[in-house]
């Protein structure tokens, strides 16, 4: 994977994600992606259930959450969690891109979707963009030989 530019909150430590996919390899493949941006993984779920329980035991400074899980859909996790929590910051991540389903998703509080297979450079740039002034680029400082 290409080296980025750590991203990081303004008091200069790692942004912290909860990763919600009921697809182990999609949650492994997006943490190691945020984990190589300099984030820092505090809660993962499966379903929707679960991951307003981690949001409320975790508190992360966002969340990359699939839209289709069993028990409960992304949607409704992010409505409820957006609800009790109005600065969360939630990101669906999917590969059922319909129309309606990106726009129910940002009227119930979504921040943004990223269309599955995730590329690295599309999430960092979403992330960046979704943190705004909360975070801050760190160039990695350049090796002299």
């Amino acid at each position: 994977m290409e080296q980025f530019p750590v991203l990081l909150r303004k008091d200069h430590k790692p942004i912290r994600y909860l990763v919600v996919d009921d697809s182990v390899f999609a949650r492994k493949n997006v943490a190691k992606m945020v984990e190589a941006f300099g984030g820092e993984i505090v809660g993962e779920a499966g379903d929707g259930c679960t991951a307003i329980t981690e949001y409320d035991r975790t508190t992360p400074d966002m969340v990359l959450m699939d839209i289709t899980m069993p028990q409960m859909e992304g949607i409704e996790a992010a409505e409820r969690i957006v609800r009790a929590h109005a600065e969360a910051r939630i990101v669906m991540v999917s590969s059922v891109g319909y129309q309606e389903n990106i726009v129910a998703a940002l009227q119930k509080g979504a921040r943004h979707f990223v269309q599955k297979p995730v590329k690295a450079e599309i999430l960092y740039e979403v992330i960046k963009y979704v943190m705004g002034d909360d975070a801050e680029v760190v160039m990695p400082a350049v090796q002299e030989s």
